[in-house]
């Protein structure tokens, strides 16, 4: 092997999580797609969580939940002795920013534009995640990756809008765009985060931790306290150990070693088995339009997955 050939090797391992240069077999890889893959599951739930939770504001409830997602998993982290001094500063900025960032923009655009438009936009970050994630050394991006994330998408606008399609206007063009923004956040921080698979993901306790102190300076700030009941406090211990909290470590993990274009196609099943699980508890009515967007997603999923499930399949 010639020192060229070294080089695209050692991207090539890089690209699949691995820091060292060591080749890492598909199934490797699978497998940290499929605990990535958790966090989508988690995510079903925050719609659920979020209604139990009544009034309380959003900036408070995202300060609550990620605080409970810090100190769940801060004795790991603590355990891990200096490892929160020694971590890079852009791991802190991307940590703090992805998590944080995204719920600030995702307020902003929810105060400034309707909720479905608004949530439209935002929910680019799937298939932009899989576009991106061809920027990085090693990463080829097939024509059967972008067609599956685009089926997603198409399904999730038929879930979302009942299929009654969206009417942008004018005067909600701050909503747009701080949705969009949102969307370039996450997705950012979901595909940059492959630059530190040396980053313990433990560290993700100091990043909810950060998150949490952020969240309510804002609600100090733009909000009024609502002191949460039984009933909302268990609410909140949910979205913490949950879908605001434990789902962004099974996230960071899948994101530095698994497969960001699988990650990306099965993101849209999040808000799929959201409405499905509001369906089931009587909060929502089951209609065409989920079946129908039900067919799109998992039909994009299996398209986007079918050469990933091939590879590790293979001997060796």
């Amino acid at each position: 092997m010639d020192a060229r050939d070294a080089r695209d090797a050692r991207a090539d391992a890089i690209a699949s999580g691995n820091e060292h240069g060591e080749a890492v077999h598909p199934a490797r890889q699978l497998r940290a797609t499929g605990i990535g893959a958790v966090a989508v599951l988690l995510w079903a739930s925050l719609a659920l969580f979020t209604t139990l939770t009544g009034r309380i504001p959003p900036f408070q409830l995202t300060a609550m939940a990620f605080t409970v997602g810090g100190i769940v998993g801060l004795p790991r982290a603590v355990r891990g002795g200096g490892l929160a001094r020694g971590l890079p500063g852009g791991a802190w900025a991307l940590g703090i920013g992805g998590l944080f960032g995204y719920h600030f923009f995702y307020f902003l655009a929810l105060r400034n534009a309707p909720a479905v438009d608004a949530g439209l936009i935002a929910y680019l970050w799937p298939l932009l995640i899989v576009v991106c994630s061809a920027l990085l050394p090693g990463e080829r991006l097939r024509w059967w990756h972008t067609a599956g994330a685009v089926l997603g998408l198409g399904g999730t606008f038929l879930l979302v809008t009942g299929g009654q399609g969206v009417h942008l206007r004018s005067e909600y063009l701050l909503g747009y765009a701080a949705a969009a923004v949102c969307a370039l956040v996450w997705s950012a921080y979901s595909v940059a985060n492959r630059r530190y698979p040396h980053v313990s993901t433990d560290m993700v306790a100091f990043f909810c931790l950060a998150t949490a102190a952020l969240a309510a300076a804002c609600h100090l700030l733009f909000e009024t306290t609502v002191r949460p009941d039984g009933r909302q406090w268990l609410a909140v211990l949910a979205l913490g150990l949950g879908p605001v909290g434990g789902a962004f470590y099974v996230w960071d993990h899948g994101t530095k070693h698994g497969d960001l274009r699988l990650l990306g196609t099965f993101s849209y099943f999040a808000p799929l088995l959201s409405t499905a699980l509001l369906v089931a508890t009587g909060r929502a009515d089951a209609s065409w339009p989920v079946a129908a967007a039900g067919a799109l997603i998992a039909g994009g999923a299996m398209l986007a997955s079918a050469d990933a499930l091939r590879s590790a399949r293979r001997p060796g």
